[in-house]
């Protein structure tokens, strides 16, 4: 796990860097400060378990297994990428590793997540969904919704509220009385823990206890992920609506820095920790190399797995 947190760190900065230079098209969101929740969760999910991300889910994606250059390929628009270049940062897909997509729609993952869930629970499997979402999307009419099926239902659905204080540039406490996500849930009788999402061995812990819940078959269950986004809303974001003291202190909380002080208290020498860091490190300039060289889709292809209508065909123009 303290592998997978700085494949997920080290990829982002290199999508941060791609972008700097024009090479990534649209607005990347990176999750950097946020790691541990996509480690933490994704740990205990099997491939059949569906994961429905949002626009800020990188890491997520490669916590759930996908690859790390056909996850950069699709980011920079190759052919070679998860969805040959079509989706981009903000819609990627990789059904292979149940990775069933990702929005830029605030709020409109989840109510996707529930119909996965519906359908294991329909179908008699034991697999669950995953929603991944920030703390604004609970502002939107479809996060209550949402919770109130899948209770009514007991769908075999978790929901993660990586809650890092902002949505967009808007801080909780100027967009909502309600200073947890984990409080929206107890109407809906839907287990609930708010833990600390920066610490993975919280995470890990917290999230094993919600999914063999879900597995036994009883319902839902929120986990609000209390984190830090330590980099801007999206890549280019001058972050004005923040002092230095919060930056600093954020980044005093980093992840990474925290499962390493575990680590070495349990014995892990310092140096297999830096040769891990070496080894993502170098992992992922290679992923970069092979993604960047890769082919560029053909536009001839354009209209490749387009849903088309002949109805539509038929109206002029």
């Amino acid at each position: 796990m303290y592998r997978m947190l700085w494949r997920i760190r080290l990829f982002e900065g290199q999508v941060q860097r791609l972008a700097a230079a024009g090479e990534v098209p649209g607005f990347p969101h990176l999750s950097t400060g946020q790691e541990a929740v996509a480690v933490g969760v994704c740990a205990h999910l099997s491939r059949e378990d569906a994961l429905y991300t949002s626009h800020r889910g990188h890491g997520h994606i490669l916590a759930k297994g996908s690859d790390l250059e056909a996850t950069l390929a699709e980011i920079i628009g190759r052919e070679s990428g998860l969805c040959r270049g079509r989706g981009g940062s903000m819609h990627l897909v990789d059904v292979r590793h149940g990775v069933m997509g990702a929005t830029g729609v605030v709020a409109g993952n989840l109510a996707l997540a529930a119909g996965a869930a519906w359908a294991a629970q329909a179908q008699g499997k034991s697999n669950l969904a995953v929603a991944f979402f920030g703390d604004g999307a609970t502002g939107a009419g479809v996060f209550h919704e949402t919770l109130n099926l899948a209770s009514l239902w007991k769908l075999p659905m978790l929901f993660v509220c990586e809650n890092n204080g902002y949505a967009e540039f808007t801080s909780r406490d100027e967009h909502s009385n309600v200073n947890h996500v984990s409080h929206f849930a107890k109407p809906y009788s839907i287990p609930t823990k708010t833990i600390d999402g920066n610490d993975l061995k919280v995470v890990h812990a917290e999230a094993a206890e919600a999914i063999a819940s879900i597995r036994a078959g009883h319902g839902p269950y929120l986990l609000e992920c209390m984190t830090f986004r330590m980099a801007g809303h999206y890549v280019g974001d001058a972050q004005q609506y923040r002092s230095k003291e919060e930056l600093a202190a954020m980044i005093e909380k980093c992840p990474i820095e925290r499962l390493k002080r575990h680590l070495l208290a349990d014995g892990v020498p310092a140096t297999v920790l830096d040769a891990i860091q070496v080894e993502a490190k170098n992992e992922i300039e290679q992923a970069s190399l092979r993604a960047r060289a890769a082919a560029r889709p053909d536009p001839a292809t354009v209209m490749d797995d387009v849903y088309t209508s002949p109805t539509l065909h038929a109206i002029s123009g």
